[in-house]
């Protein structure tokens, strides 16, 4: 039977500690799982639910963006996939009678954890706090119809259309995503910020510089058929749990594992398969070679690894023949005589100061390198959320070019994205630097003119809210507040907004922080059914190797007050455009399908759409260094590149300071209060520190610190009361959970040529609380 939620805030400033765990999944996920969906849903509801996700017939996880083979399994979720559909399928409710209980100042002081509980919220809900202090204090219901023409009213009477911002949440469908940028250009924008701006768009950057396309090149069967796969800064114990299964079956295949990560994780060192016996029972080792690499240090050890598979190249030894695939480099590369020059410059005593690695560690890496035929590298925010975070994935991809390892099976290049449509969007034309060749398709189906001129990024709209130069913020799902960095500049930017919107399914920190007005429009989530006027819809996702395919909700929806994604873009489109749009916005909400023949005249892959979505496998986009070995870069070759090697200097007595997710936890939405591998319950308020790092800063365990950050513009960020856990990090390095230490990653504090936060690179002071 499902529980109520919580009416009060749980106390988070005692959690209880003990060691970690060392391996992932088994019987403990399971009645984890259990017990979660059980108190959201009931049993029946769970039963019906989540035999559904990630099935063919079935709707897509609002987790993660982990693919599925053709193969199925029965239970096709992981753990905290469970949760994410948990969440969505609640039978707990948020009406208009919880908004007149709590004032938006109550609102404000709850915990996110408290907010997420409350249920699905089931009215469109408007704020006019106005300027005025004597404003109104608190939500209340009102019409689709009249939060369409407050809508109008505020983005009509902006002096630009550039005042206007349009966030993105990855949850977002193919075809919301379409017509939500189609609409952001035609009312003449680009600022179409969205969450990879804060993930992986240093991974695109990279990888659209190098192989000239800025998505992974590998599939499923690829890691299948791997040699050897180097996991590197991510957890997939946490945050992509199916992954496990992946790495399983490569291991059984005879693969090797090399696990690059500042913490050991449970995940990456043993997998208790639910789904098998002996899995439960025993499970699986997974790393052969665990790199305890300090925060930051991995272009250090690419560049170093790559210097070595050229001296051993030409060494002449017997060891040393085809270390460098001569072929493939000649005839698909340019630019490595440049790298071959940087790479002689490393130096082993460099190289291990910055690594924290040992000489043996580094070697053992390279003989798994050289013995490997067909390499896989696998990475997440570990790698893309530092200063020097493009040039570390560009080291990385100079490793798999050396060998040859792109467009061969088995072999690649893997980001692991996040949101389970994060990668979608960004090919739907969410992206505020659009290519020429899309706003021209765009345009000549449409009839319209797309502006030129790039847009803002998530933090440059920050800064445009700060500044006063953007004026109004649409959120298509997400929590903007909670997922930024800089939280109180954040805050106070967003604050300075005449409006704020966001469309979602449940509550969240960005409905306390508003606007002068502010609306809350409530949503269909995954798992509900979509009927509109020419029937029941489904809608289209594209996972994080390239494969699209169909999703669809079959829970009957939380509210008959809800509306779509797409009829939510739809309807705003005509109140603000008006009768001047010729766009069949009317038609699109009618039936997704006309959405859908569109996208295939605009976006190249999507040829055929409709036929292809229909089939129950779904479709692969094409991806020319896969398919062809052909790189549509500047040159027409895949770029080797060269750039000075950078890792994070720290000032004694202080440490560097990674965010990161509690396993009760995806992105910003905390599902409870417990970090089970890492031994972590009741509390989030924590701060993992090496015991000899916390000897020498006098840091007992179990003591309370207040963690400040520091940067060069002088300003300090502190995060209060926090409890010290000495935990087995990296040296140098400490570890905490976001979105709490998000208040100490400074807003300009960003990766080069991506601008994602550093928010893995935060130099911090320890204080008595």
């Amino acid at each position: 039977m499902a529980t109520k939620p919580p009416a009060g805030d749980p106390v988070q400033d005692a959690p209880q500690v003990a060691p970690p765990q060392h391996a992932a999944a088994g019987l403990p996920a399971i009645k984890h799982t259990l017990r979660i969906a059980q108190a959201q849903m009931g049993l029946a509801r769970t039963a019906r639910t989540l035999l559904k996700v990630n099935q063919k017939d079935g709707f897509d996880c609002p987790g993660c963006a982990w693919p599925e083979g053709d193969k199925r399994h029965t239970a096709e979720f992981c753990e905290n996939g469970a949760k994410a559909v948990a969440e969505e399928a609640t039978l707990r409710r948020v009406t208009p009678d919880f908004f007149a209980a709590h004032p938006l100042a109550d609102l404000a002081a709850r915990s996110g954890y408290w907010l997420g509980q409350q249920g699905r919220i089931t009215q469109p809900m408007l704020l006019e706090r106005g300027a005025d202090p004597e404003g109104a204090d608190r939500y209340e219901a009102v019409t689709w119809e009249r939060a369409f023409e407050i809508i109008a009213e505020e983005l009509n009477a902006l002096g630009s259309p550039d005042e206007a911002l349009f966030y993105t949440s990855g949850r977002t469908s193919n075809e919301a995503a379409f017509l939500f940028q189609l609409f952001a250009r035609e009312f003449g924008t680009n600022n179409l910020p969205d969450c990879s701006n804060m993930c992986h768009e240093s991974s695109g950057s990279a990888l659209t510089e190098t192989i000239g396309i800025g998505k992974g090149s590998v599939s499923l069967e690829d890691l299948h058929q791997a040699d050897l796969i180097i996991v590197a800064g991510q957890n997939p114990g946490t945050n992509h749990p199916r992954m496990l299964s992946a790495l399983e079956k490569a291991k059984t295949s005879g693969a090797k594992i090399i696990s690059v990560n500042p913490l050991p994780e449970a995940g990456t060192e043993r997998f208790k398969n639910p789904q098998t016996p002996i899995g439960m029972l025993k499970g699986t080792a997974l790393t052969d070679l665990f790199l305890q690499i300090r925060i930051g240090g991995d272009q250090a050890l690419f560049r170093l690894l790559n210097k070595l598979v050229i001296e051993a190249s030409e060494s002449g030894s017997a060891a040393g023949s085809g270390a460098v695939d001569e072929d493939f480099v000649r005839e698909h590369t340019h630019g490595y005589e440049e790298l071959r020059a940087a790479a002689a410059e490393a130096d082993w005593d460099e190289t291990l100061a910055a690594t924290g690695l040992t000489r043996p560690e580094i070697e053992r890496a390279l003989a798994m390198v050289l013995a490997s035929q067909r390499t896989i590298v696998c990475w997440a925010m570990g790698l893309t959320q530092h200063k020097h975070a493009v040039a570390t994935i560009r080291e990385v991809v100079n490793l798999l070019l050396l060998r040859g390892n792109i467009g061969r099976p088995g072999a690649g290049v893997c980001p692991v994205r996040g949101h389970s449509n994060v990668q979608g969007d960004r090919t739907m034309g969410i992206f505020e630097r659009p290519a020429p060749a899309f706003l021209d398709a765009l345009d000549r189906e449409f009839g319209i003119t797309s502006p030129r001129h790039h847009g803002y990024d998530v933090v440059r709209s920050i800064e445009a809210l700060r500044d006063g130069k953007a004026k109004v913020l649409f959120a298509m799902g997400g929590n903007f507040v909670g997922a930024t960095p800089d939280t109180e500049v954040t805050e106070a930017a967003v604050r300075r907004a005449s409006l704020t919107v966001h469309v979602s399914t449940k509550l969240n920190r960005s409905h306390a922080v508003t606007g002068r007005r502010a609306l809350i429009l409530p949503t269909l989530g995954r798992t509900d059914k979509d009927v509109q006027a020419s029937g029941r819809q489904f809608v289209t996702v594209e996972d994080s190797m390239g494969m699209v395919h169909a999703s669809r909700g079959n829970l009957a929806p939380a509210s008959p007050h809800l509306l779509s994604e797409p009829a939510i873009v739809a309807r705003m489109a005509r109140a603000v455009l008006g009768p001047s749009s010729t766009t069949p916005w009317e038609e699109f909400e009618r039936d997704y399908g006309t959405i859908r023949d569109r996208i295939s005249r605009v976006v190249p892959g999507f040829e055929d759409f409709n036929a292809r979505a229909a089939r129950p496998e779904g479709f692969r986009l094409p991806h020319a260094p896969r398919d062809e070995r052909r790189f549509p870069t500047a040159t027409g070759k895949a770029n080797f590149t060269a750039a000075p090697v950078e890792y994070p200097k720290i000032p004694e007595g202080r440490l560097l300071l990674q965010t990161l997710r509690s396993h009760d936890q995806y992105n910003t939405t905390i599902y409870g209060l417990d970090d089970r591998y890492r031994g972590i319950t009741g509390g989030r308020r924590i701060v993992m520190v090496n015991p000899e790092d916390a000897a020498e800063l006098g840091l007992a365990d179990g003591s309370y610190t207040d963690l400040v950050g520091e940067w060069k513009d002088g300003v300090e960020r502190r995060a209060p009361g926090f409890r010290v856990v000495h935990y087995p990090t990296a040296r140098g390095c400490a570890a905490a959970y976001y979105p709490e230490t998000n208040v100490l990653v400074p807003l300009d504090s960003t990766a080069d040529t991506s601008n994602t936060p550093a928010s893995k690179s935060v130099v911090v002071r320890f204080e008595p609380a």
